[in-house]
This record gives C-alpha cells, structure tokens and sequence, in this order.
C-alpha cells in the first residue's frame, strides 16, 4: 500500500484585520492548502480571523477545520482540547494534505497556534511546521493612530493588562511608550492606573485595528463601566 507523504503544518499571520495587509506569502500558502484550519472559543461560533480571508478561500476546492478552543481556567480540560485540535490537523497532514491554520496578527505573538504548534511537536514531530509572520495588532494600531511608538533610544513595552496594579504602573514609568493588550476585562483598573500616573490624556484604545470595524477611543475616561470588544488594545505614550 502507498504511503502517502505527510502534509505540512502552516501557521498563518494574518495581519490585524484589513485583508490588504496579508503577506504575499501567506496568500500563497492559504490559496495552496486544501484544509483551512482557526480557532473558535464555541461551537457554531463565526471567526474573525476566517473573516479576514474568506474571499480568498475555494470553497469548492478547500475544506475548513474549526478547531474548539473554549474559554476555560480549567488546565486539563484545556490540555484535552489541545490535544483533540492537534489529531484533528494530523487526521489531515497524514493524508498528505497542507493544513494552514489562521490566526490574527502574527502566529509567534500571544496566539493560539503557540500552543498547537507545541503539542504537534511533541505528539508528532515528524510533522513539518512553518510559521509565517504577520503584521501585529500593535503596529495597525500605530497606523491608524499615526502615532510614532519608538524614535531614538526610546523604550518600548508590550505587556498584556492584568490585575496587577503594580506592574502596570511600573511598566508604564519604565517607558516611553507601552501597549497594553487584553485590555477588556480590565479596563477600570487600567483607567484608574493612567489617573495614578497622570498619563490619562497619553492614551489612545483602538479595538479591531484596520479593519472596515475599527473603532478609536481618545477620551479613555469615557469608557469607565463600558465593555470593550476582546480585540482591543490601548498605547500609552509619555514622550
């Protein structure tokens, strides 16, 4: 019996949201792979970053794979989850068949394929896997705000916002510039912070950067108790 050769295994940076800022490679790689893989946190749930390539996607010819990936604390049921994504995609490569998985911004940076790239190596590693980067959230966010994040010998910080009170106000002094991710389910702290360093009037939010959804909050106070869409991020500049 013919073995078939073993497919590989593309995590695919998509940009933030404007589908003019994928790479020519990894609109290539999409429009070459016959299985379309992303991630949804529940089932029937849409996809922002299918969205993103939709109109490039065969449906005739490709198949899409949605992989389960639910909102969770609880370690085992989401090392289950993990693992029943990665035999999913290797159900695929074992046919031979590229499978390229989507996600926003840039594989490598606080995405899911991280995680999935970690178990295919160990549970697989023969499978090939090649990341192709994409554009960050962060850097759509600076476009859009025309705002210059580093010049010179200036310090940049990337942090994503917790509850930690401290720490976020430390990051914010040991900058110049600082990009809080996350940011929604902490918003208020994060307000009350600016307040507590004074840096109120230097923050911008941008949520769902370049896309035809994006939105641009320059008065941060305003949304004290309001909720944010997941996909938004604030940038910080003293200087």
């Amino acid at each position: 019996m013919e073995e078939h050769k073993i497919g590989q295994f593309f995590g695919i940076g998509l940009g933030p949201g404007d589908p003019e800022l994928l790479t020519l490679k990894a609109l290539r790689v999409i429009k070459n792979s016959p299985v379309i893989a992303f991630p949804i946190k529940a089932v029937n749930e849409t996809s922002y970053a299918l969205s993103i390539v939709r109109d490039f996607i065969d449906m005739e010819r490709q198949q899409l794979l949605p992989l389960l990936f639910p909102m969770t604390k609880n370690k085992e049921i989401i090392k289950q989850q993990w693992k029943e994504a990665t035999e999913a995609v290797f159900r695929y490569l074992q046919q031979g068949k590229d499978v390229a998985f989507l996600t926003e911004g840039d594989p490598l940076f606080y995405s899911t394929f991280i995680h999935l790239c970690r178990y295919m190596e160990i549970i697989h590693p023969e499978v090939t896997v090649q990341s192709i980067p994409g554009i960050s959230s962060i850097f759509g966010a600076a476009a859009s705000l025309h705002l210059p994040l580093a010049d010179g010998d200036a310090q940049v910080g990337i942090i994503p916002a917790t509850r930690n009170k401290d720490h976020m106000k430390k990051a914010i002094e040991q900058h110049e510039t600082i990009i809080f991710l996350k940011i929604a389910k902490v918003l208020d702290l994060l307000i009350d912070v600016l307040i507590e360093t004074n840096t109120l009037e230097k923050a911008a939010i941008v949520t769902k950067a370049t896309s035809n959804e994006e939105i641009i909050y320059k008065n941060v106070l305003d949304l004290k108790g309001k909720d944010l869409s997941y996909l938004s991020l604030m940038v910080v500049k003293r200087t």
